[in-house]
């Protein structure tokens, strides 16, 4: 009977010691991570990942990556506990990357830079709480001070700045068109409206509109031998009719910038401040030099002592924005226009709240001031993105809906408890400006095949050296060129009205063109080509993977293997996936390159070589075109451009030509565009040739040396 009472004491004992191990595994946070993460795994299965579902995946993955820490550093524990810890931990963690697998857009969420919302921040909180652990105290304020401090201490201000406020140091503030006051809105006031307002996106309907309602188009006439496509006079008539907000999504190649700046000269909207990343600074330059060729342009570099600060048009990038956005607050801009405006989603990164600050500052001193922020992310991913962008624009505050968005919802008569209210909102904010309109839907008004040039400006260390030895070519050149003429013995000189024998010009880019003996050290048009293309290739994956993100595949082009493996590495930061053709390739590689572009979804970008990908390659699925080195030839080019222009295209293409300006980079450009008019005139039946690639490096030789000698002659 003891032995019985034994047997039965001991298997109580057991059993207490089961229940017990039982009771410790849904203890804490692990077993409140593994609910959370099977509601994301399941939520993502159905194809329904909302804003709250990202926010829960995001909060699971910044716990999982403490928690592993946490078990790492506790001492206290013994191994096998650990251990035990870290495998349940692992099987969350293999649940997050399967659910990342099905849709990788939540990878953005772990990245470093990420931005946690105070949603985000609340569910931590709530799901701490409910694992029993300690709750983190907020941040101190004073690490912010010390940032703002640290900010402030890079400030500069140009000496063209200080010029121009000593001419006009009484800068009064512009209230000429200041609306008529409403009176305060009652009913919404106690309602929370900003989640509601984003929520209206995220449950409109596949295919929803999300374009404001625009006038008829006004004239398409623009300066020069220019004109405006029918989508793009709408909204330039819109901001001639009096409207002054626009989030300008058109997708990329429709056209934002000379929409932006016939925007703002039919708002008389100058001063204009536009703020862009690097990669399209000097495109914006070149773009209002040809759409507003009577308003002086400035870009701003470094410090910006060069800069014209009486000028009508200031550009700025986002990474020098710093040191400038005090006395840019201080200028009197009537209109500021923000390019790839989701740059500043992160609201708790630097650049959103200068930009912030800016818009704040503009509304403060000037009554409806025209503000546009240009990107082509679609509006119905990531709509939380778009708090900044509705903040920058006046729409919002960090709590409420502000001015004319309060009173339309105010005037549905609707709340937040109403169905019909999210539907009714989604259009009140469309109708503040959001202009949305993709290549397909405008087809008719832009050419099938485009070529659009990007210019890029080689700022740092080798972009120095490049201009150097750029010099030293032309340098070589020129004397080449003066000991001709002092050996001269086939007749006398035959110089023109600028003072230049160029025949003899010719003659010495022949021969500088077919010298095989020039040394290592000593530059040649093909090296100089091969260096520029080496320095821009980073800034071309740049603006290839913002393609990217905008408007889905695009199909990248290189010459040299270096180019491809800077773009693929860019890619790879980017977490964008890609694929690749490249001339050292097996057919079954290059196969399953093409099917993985062209099939899977999540394959964003392929890398191709021009000679090994410029022939006998469909890639049509894609109507973007990154060329990052120019060819020698307008074939090459053309050919390159037809993989993806081809019968059963859909959809308008767009070759968008990176540039490096003040370089070689650009007389090849302007070469290789005339000889293809020289080109199709030959095949229309003229009598000229068609010119070769040894053509296009003569000539790029010539146009060098040609300009040194006029510099030369001068005295410049």
């Amino acid at each position: 009977m003891a032995r019985q009472g034994q047997r039965r004491s001991g298997g109580n004992r057991t059993s207490q010691r089961t229940r017990r191990a039982r009771d410790l595994d849904n203890e804490g946070i692990i077993p409140v991570l593994a609910r959370a993460v099977r509601e994301v795994e399941n939520g993502v299965a159905r194809g329904d990942v909302r804003r709250s579902l990202r926010t829960k995946f995001q909060v699971v993955a910044l716990l999982v990556r403490e928690e592993r820490a946490r078990v790492k550093a506790d001492e206290s524990a013994s191994e096998s506990h650990k251990a035990e810890q870290l495998k349940r931990l692992d099987g969350v963690a293999t649940i997050l990357a399967k659910t990342a697998a099905r849709d990788p857009s939540l990878l953005s969420l772990l990245a470093e830079d990420a931005d946690i919302s105070e949603a985000a921040k609340d569910l931590i909180r709530e799901m701490l709480t409910a694992a029993g652990a300690e709750v983190p105290e907020e941040a101190e304020p004073e690490v912010v001070e010390d940032a703002a401090a640290s900010v402030a201490a890079k400030r500069v201000v140009p000496l063209s700045v200080k010029q121009r406020q000593l001419a006009n140091p009484f800068l009064a503030p512009d209230f000429s068109a200041a609306p008529a006051r409403s009176a305060e809105p009652r009913r919404l006031a106690t309602w929370e409206l900003i989640g509601p307002l984003l929520s209206s996106f995220e449950r409109a309907s596949s295919g929803a509109v999300s374009c404001m309602t625009l006038p008829e188009a006004g004239s398409l006439n623009a300066p020069g031998e220019h004109k405006l496509m029918p989508h793009q006079a709408q909204v330039v008539a819109a901001a001639a009719n009096g409207h002054r907000t626009f989030l300008l999504a058109d997708e990329p190649g429709l056209g934002k910038t000379a929409q932006a700046l016939l925007a703002a000269q039919a708002a008389n909207a100058f001063p204009l401040l536009v703020v862009v990343p690097n990669v399209v600074k000097a495109n914006w330059a070149r773009e209002a030099g040809l759409w507003t060729p009577h308003r002086a342009v400035t870009v701003i570099h470094g410090d910006g002592q060069e800069i014209d600060a009486f000028a009508d048009i200031v550009v700025v990038n986002y990474e020098i924005l710093d040191r400038h956005v005090g006395w840019l607050g201080d200028l009197g801009f009537r209109g500021m226009a923000v390019d790839e405006a989701h740059f500043i989603k992160n609201k708790s990164s630097q650049r959103s709240q200068n930009v912030l600050a800016l818009s704040e500052r503009l509304r403060t001193r000037t009554a409806r001031p025209l503000l546009m922020a240009l990107t082509g992310t679609p509006l119905i991913n990531d709509i939380e993105d778009f708090r900044a962008i509705w903040q920058f624009l006046g729409w919002i505050d960090d709590k409420k809906p502000l001015g004319d968005l309060m009173v339309a919802l105010e005037e549905s008569g609707l709340t937040p408890a109403d169905p019909a209210f999210y539907g009714a909102a989604r259009q009140a904010v469309i109708e503040m400006g959001i202009v949305r309109r993709r290549k397909i839907d405008v087809a008719k008004d832009i050419p099938a095949r485009r070529v659009a040039d990007l210019p890029v400006e080689l700022e740092d260390a080798a972009g120095r050296s490049i201009r150097e030895a750029e010099r030293e070519l032309a340098r070589r050149l020129v004397l080449r060129y003066q000991r001709a003429l002092e050996t001269r013995t086939s007749g006398p000189s035959v110089t023109g009205d600028d003072g230049i024998d160029h025949e003899l010009v010719r003659r010495v880019a022949t021969w500088e063109r077919d010298d095989t003996t020039t040394s290592k050290s000593e530059e040649n048009v093909f090296s100089m080509m091969r260096r520029i293309g080496q320095a821009k290739a980073g800034l071309a994956a740049d603006y290839a993977a913002q393609l990217a993100r905008n408007v889905g595949k695009v199909v990248f082009f290189a010459k040299h293997v270096d180019v491809m493996d800077t773009a693929e590495e860019t890619f790879e930061q980017r977490g964008l996936r890609y694929s690749t053709i490249r001339g050292n390739q097996s057919r079954t590689a290059r196969e399953a390159s093409i099917e993985a572009f062209q099939n899977d979804p999540d394959v964003q970008v392929i890398v191709c070589s021009l000679t090994a990908a410029g022939v006998g390659v469909n890639l049509q699925v894609a109507s973007n075109v990154v060329l990052a080195e120019l060819s020698w030839t307008d074939a090459e080019q053309t050919q390159a451009i037809d993989r993806v222009h081809r019968i059963g295209q859909a959809e308008p293409v767009t070759a968008w030509r990176i540039i490096a300006s003040q370089t070689l980079d650009t007389k090849i450009a302007e070469l290789i565009d005339s000889k293809a008019g020289l080109a199709a005139r030959a095949l229309d039946g003229s009598d000229e040739e068609i010119s070769s690639s040894v053509d296009v490096q003569l000539e790029a030789l010539v146009a060098l040396l040609t300009e040194a000698l006029t510099e030369l002659n001068s005295g410049v």
